[in-house]
């Protein structure tokens, strides 16, 4: 076992195998269930407790995927010097954002027509890390304090609608879940950059609690302050019901929908609300799983060492069924090849199947891409002298 792999922190590579997997419950959800091409999971109006639960577990993988990547980033300034590291951060930033635009994108379509393109969580990983590439040169405490800040305040911007088409399209790659339009050509901005960009920061210099020099006793006390701080805070906060979030929870027909209505938070861009939820909650994850050992708990290990390759094969193998389900009941390959996003594609109204079908596909597929992983995880380990097999 070479030292590297000894160093990696197993509970952090389990809570990232562990999001991995669950990611993948949102996106066979996307690809074959019934209802994602009539309403949002999320619709309190048209959902049901179970669809809505099914869709809420998942909110935790895009705040984890950001956060954990700025504590990655941490780690691997332990052995570089700044500089070093602004220039890993700037290489892998550029690289996830043409990641995006190509294979990932292929993957979703099926198509590499660029009169569309979509700007998911790939990309704001990239546009991430390389704002974390300059916020390393910044004080600490300045960083975290602005993040913070701006974690806290990005929600009072909600109404904030500039006029004019260049102001608007800026707007909108900042902090607006929207398209904007260059002649022919659309760009759906799914995740903007605030306030994700000054998540990693924080992700970044959380790192320091797994410094060699930091007891295990001192980082188990923090991890559950923190943990238990965020999480109550939002309680608080969507309790009070006046900030935090665009849209307010209200009491519904049944009690089953008012708990969904109170948990209903925002992630297109991901409000307060969201990530003290999802973040709060991940870190408790920490604090429980340090000392986690076994056979079933290590498969997430595994899963969350190789994020990058689960994450682009996992998107393929999904969409690539999904062909074959449509195909065997009676659609077409070409309703398929999608056009900006699976759930928008009006051919599609009446191809799915239910609920307890999509968690089985799930199951089947996420099993069978575990040996993939652990292959590749295994040769990663056995090749570090191939650079480029860092980028997935």
């Amino acid at each position: 076992m070479s030292n590297e792999r000894k160093k990696r922190i197993k509970s952090i590579d389990m809570l990232r195998g562990l999001v991995m997997v669950i990611m993948a419950l949102d996106h066979v959800r996307d690809y074959f269930h019934y209802d994602a091409f009539f309403f949002d999971p999320s619709d309190i109006t048209k959902t049901n407790v179970a669809l809505f639960w099914t869709r809420f577990v998942t909110h935790f993988c895009a705040p984890v995927f950001v956060f954990l990547a700025g504590t990655s980033a941490f780690f691997v300034g332990q052995r570089r010097d700044k500089k070093s590291l602004a220039s890993w951060l700037l290489k892998r930033g550029v690289w996830l954002v043409v990641a995006e635009l190509t294979i990932i994108k292929l993957a979703w379509m099926f198509k590499l027509d660029y009169t569309t393109t979509l700007l998911q969580v790939i990309w704001v990983l990239g546009i991430s890390m390389i704002f974390l590439a300059g916020f390393i040169y910044l004080p600490k405490k300045l960083t975290i304090v602005v993040s913070v800040l701006v974690i806290l305040g990005h929600n009072l911007l909600d109404s904030y609608a500039p006029t004019g088409a260049v102001a608007s399209g800026v707007w909108t790659f900042l902090h607006v879940f929207n398209i904007v339009s260059f002649g022919d050509f659309q760009i759906f901005v799914g995740y903007p950059m605030i306030p994700w960009i000054f998540v990693m920061p924080l992700g970044y210099y959380f790192g320091e609690l797994y410094k060699s020099s930091v007891s295990q006793e001192y980082r188990l006390k923090k991890l559950w302050q923190l943990g238990l701080g965020l999480t109550l805070l939002f309680f608080v906060l969507r309790f009070i019901n006046v900030y935090g979030d665009p849209y307010f929870w209200a009491p519904q027909e049944t009690l089953g929908l008012t708990i969904a209505s109170f948990f209903n938070i925002t992630k297109y861009p991901p409000s307060l609300m969201y990530l003290l939820i999802t973040i709060g909650p991940s870190i408790l994850f920490l604090a429980v799983a340090e000392k986690w050992q076994g056979a079933f708990t290590q498969k997430f290990v595994t899963i969350g060492r190789v994020p990058m390759f689960f994450y682009i094969v996992h998107i393929y193998v999904i969409h690539l069924f999904a062909v074959f389900a449509a195909l065997a009941t009676g659609f077409s390959f070409s309703d398929m090849v999608i056009d900006l996003w699976i759930t928008l594609q009006p051919q599609l109204q009446g191809y799915g199947f239910g609920l307890g079908i999509v968690y089985l596909i799930w199951i089947v597929l996420t099993i069978a891409l575990y040996p993939i992983c652990s292959w590749y995880d295994a040769y990663k380990t056995s090749n570090r002298d191939k650079w480029w097999l860092s980028y997935i």
